[in-house]
């Protein structure tokens, strides 16, 4: 499609806002304050390495920091509240670093709390709706800025989201969605621009498939339209609920998260307010997964033992033993683990995002597994390497199938993405030996302190180069 004449002005803008964000990154060598304040490491990981000695038991307590994916997309949601947003239990980890540079590169005045792990977002000067540089194609969730941005601004321009290289990963729910309430969207050198004539409106909008990044999209784009907004087969992910809970929280009127039908009143205006975020159900799985796997006992705490039924159930069906109380749960198991079958769903079900690190540890279970990956095609890169430790797994498609063997023995491994990232972490604690992990950039994008906890654990962990 042309580029529309009344956008010219706005396009030489967003080249101005690069520039400027450019010269910006330069000055403070890309390194948000938040992510200064909290670690040491390098925003260039990839010079870093990760050293496991393998064979110790994990034993102890373990805290589970704020959920990664509510957080990246609780954070563009304040642009919604023309008001002042302290988001506590915030994860210190490197996508969050990365909206902190956005929300200030649109006009946010960001304060950051590193030690308590909150940030305050005043968004009353925001009079932005461009973002479009490196930062946005180095993370999957950058795409929340279409749903904010439409919703306060009714257009915007957000370069398309880049992130883990798991195959084709579309946004057609998204645009599709965006189009029912009556944005016109158009792709112009690799920029998402979407114009309203209006503002949006509500509309009735059904997702061919279950899509968390699609729902929440058109949450944080409905809210402020004008009428009322069904979503149908809508994703019921805890980072779902927890994204419309903060909307709510601001004077959003959502209705329905957790289930398929998503019903939204469109308000005139949002105010800001303090929430909390969710425990992060990946990394408190990654932990019980780790436990297991290294024949530990491990108390995983702050979690929320209802997102992580599927993970306990599997993980009983291979032989630990898992405990829960109101918020925490504890894993024990010594011995042989059994083989076992795991096919990837959407919540409730078994989530993709520990399949990697499942199937570790199925690669010593007694027998032989099948894993069915039914969410992301190239969820299985990590297979590669897992092999290099002796691991037995064929791989056809989105199955894969796997004899346990008896040990895993330590090597030099890649990360590919960020939890292929923690499955190797996780391998390399299990093997024989000593292993060396690198491209830390994945894992720095999710975990935080991930191998400070481990190591509190008992795990010989250490980051190096």
């Amino acid at each position: 499609m042309a580029i529309m004449a009344a956008d010219t002005d706005r396009i030489q803008q967003q080249k101005a806002v690069r520039g400027n964000f450019t010269r910006k990154a330069d000055a403070k060598q890309g390194v948000s304050p938040l992510y200064s304040a909290t670690s040491s490491r390098s925003l260039t990981g990839d010079e870093e390495y990760i050293e496991i000695i393998g064979g110790k038991r994990l034993e102890g307590h373990v805290t589970i920091s704020g959920a990664k994916n509510a957080a990246v997309a609780v954070i563009p949601g304040a642009l919604l509240c023309e008001g002042i947003c302290t988001i506590n239990n915030l994860p210190m980890i490197r996508d969050v670093a990365v909206l902190d540079e956005l929300m200030t590169m649109l006009g946010a005045v960001v304060t950051c709390d590193a030690e308590n792990s909150s940030m305050t977002f005043d968004t009353r000067g925001v009079d932005c709706s461009i973002v479009v540089n490196e930062l946005v194609q180095s993370m999957r969730a950058s795409y929340y800025f279409m749903g904010a941005m439409l919703g306060r601004f009714g257009c915007c321009d957000v370069a398309l989201p880049g992130g883990c290289n798991l195959g084709p990963r579309p946004i057609d729910q998204h645009i599709k969605g965006f189009q029912a309430m009556g944005a016109e969207i158009y792709i112009d050198d690799g920029v998402l621009r979407a114009r309203t004539a209006n503002g949006l409106h509500g509309a009735d909008i059904y997702f061919d498939v279950s899509t968390v990044g699609g729902t929440i999209n058109m949450m944080l784009a409905a809210v402020r339209a004008e009428g009322t907004t069904t979503l149908v087969n809508a994703n019921k992910d805890p980072q779902v609920v927890d994204t419309a809970n903060f909307l709510n929280t601001c004077g959003a009127q959502v209705r329905g998260a957790g289930t398929d039908i998503i019903k939204i009143r469109g308000v005139k205006r949002m105010h800001g307010c303090e929430y909390t975020i969710i425990p992060d159900p990946i990394e408190a799985g990654t932990f019980m997964i780790a436990a297991a796997g290294t024949r530990g006992d491990v108390y995983v705490e702050n979690v929320i033992p209802a997102h992580l039924e599927a993970v306990s159930a599997k993980l009983i069906e291979m032989g630990a033993k898992v405990t829960e109380g109101d918020d925490w749960i504890r894993v024990q198991a010594e011995g042989e683990l059994r083989a076992a079958h795991v096919k990837t769903l959407p919540h409730p079900g078994f989530l993709t995002d520990l399949q990697p690190p499942i199937s570790v540890v199925l690669s010593t279970a007694k027998g032989t597994s099948v894993v069915s990956e039914t969410i992301f095609e190239a969820r299985y890169a990590y297979a590669a390497e897992l092999m290099k430790m002796g691991a037995n797994i064929v791989l056809e498609d989105r199955i894969a199938v796997i004899q346990g063997v008896e040990k895993l023995r330590g090597a030099t491994l890649y990360a590919t993405d960020l939890r292929a990232g923690a499955a190797l972490m996780v391998s390399g604690l299990m093997a024989e030996g000593r292993t060396v992990i690198k491209n830390l950039e994945y894992i720095d994008r999710g975990y935080e302190h991930f191998e400070d906890k481990i190591r509190a654990l008992g795990g010989d962990v250490e980051r190096k180069g």
